[in-house]
């Protein structure tokens, strides 16, 4: 929706309000996000936001003027000062969620967001499910290494890598897509949680946005191999797996195109690539909804 779509008096209302024409954050809406000048407009009454509504995707926006809390789902919103936030929806996610917002008056504002279902790529196979064995030696090895990842995950930098439009760690060949599946006889193993990209190896790869080193596996992890998290904020984190080397340290403030290691095929790999994964709290989303295809 653009400005020209909108009545007249709202329109001009947003437009007061120190909008950038073309950033509008209008109720569904699938626009550029805004640039970190831009003032949100008072919205009573109503959530505003835009993204990619669909599987795998991701909302930026606006909570109801007067709101102290609010969630998607069953999942509580990190609000930044201004009322923004970012939100995102699983791979598997249901076509519907409801937005809440808690305002200080004591009312309480519902919102629905419909989420488009994805044609996820789908490989039949003719043969049993069979589920791999681990040997006592692995599962000890496994366990502090998950550990690790958990809590990286979990932490809260209070950076604003979120607000940003996302850049591509490295451009190469695609080599696995998020959300691929096989399917054993009807039974469906694990799907792909993220993106494969095969610049080649010792190729350099950077930061997508703003963010915090929130873990460095300067020894290799048993399947992802030399490891980097960084916390984007507000819940949402990369991770790049398989590095050959890494370029940062634990707790290391990184912006936007820095570099952050090379690519490699450390850990379980068949070759060299990175595995690039995004999260938001449990949710597992599609890089290809944050950067556009590859230029």
């Amino acid at each position: 929706m653009t400005l020209a779509g909108l009545p007249g008096a709202f329109a001009a209302l947003l437009l007061l309000s120190n909008l950038v024409p073309g950033t509008l954050l209008a109720e569904g809406a699938n626009a550029e996000s805004h640039p970190r000048s831009a003032k949100p407009a008072a919205n009573a009454g109503r959530f505003l936001w835009h993204g990619e509504q669909e599987q795998g995707g991701w909302i930026r926006g606006l909570v109801p003027e007067g709101t102290v809390a609010a969630s998607l789902g069953d999942q509580e919103l990190a609000l930044a000062a201004d009322g923004r936030f970012f939100a995102a929806f699983d791979r598997d996610a249901p076509a519907e969620l409801e937005l809440v917002a808690r305002l200080k008056d004591g009312r309480t504002i519902r919102q629905s967001l419909a989420i488009a279902p994805r044609a996820w790529k789908l490989e039949r196979i003719n043969a049993p499910l069979r589920p791999g064995k681990s040997s006592e030696a692995f599962l000890k090895r496994r366990k502090p290494e998950l550990e690790q990842i958990w809590a990286a995950r979990a932490k809260d930098s209070q950076v604003d890598g979120w607000k940003q439009e996302f850049v591509w760690p490295v451009k190469g060949r695609i080599s696995g897509r998020f959300g691929s599946q096989r399917i054993y006889q009807g039974k469906p193993g694990s799907y792909h949680t993220g993106l494969d990209i095969a610049p080649g190896a010792g190729t350099p790869f950077v930061s997508p946005a703003d963010g915090v080193v929130v873990l460095a596996a300067k020894v290799p992890f048993s399947l992802e191999g030399h490891l980097i998290i960084i916390d984007h904020g507000q819940g949402l984190n990369s991770a790049f797996l398989h590095c050959a080397t890494i370029n940062v340290q634990l707790g290391q403030k990184v912006k936007q195109g820095q570099r952050l290691g090379t690519v490699g095929m450390s850990g379980r790999a068949t070759g060299p690539h990175l595995h690039w994964s995004l999260k938001w709290r449990d949710a597992r989303l599609d890089p290809l909804l944050f950067t556009g295809p590859m230029g």
